[in-house]
């Protein structure tokens, strides 16, 4: 069963900083640190719990399908 705490330092872990959106996630980068934290997650999944649990990150919309990019809104924090 996934821990809280692994699936919180694999988002926090997978945050970058964009240079005209801020903070930034993509998808792609939190199944690949989730993985190294062995918990194997769909990108579905990772999109799922970041619309649930990251109230704060919003997605971009610029691209289709389950590989997103979602960027901090202004005075979030990550949860």
């Amino acid at each position: 069963m996934a821990r809280r705490y692994e699936i919180d330092a694999a988002f926090t872990a997978s945050i970058k900083l964009h240079p005209k959106l801020g903070k930034v996630v993509t998808t792609s980068d939190f199944v690949r640190e989730l993985s190294k934290r062995n918990h194997i997650w769909t990108r579905e999944q990772a999109n799922q719990w970041i619309g649930r649990y990251q109230t704060f990150f919003r997605d971009d919309g610029c691209r289709d399908g389950d590989d997103k990019t979602f960027y901090m809104m202004n005075m979030g924090y990550v949860r």
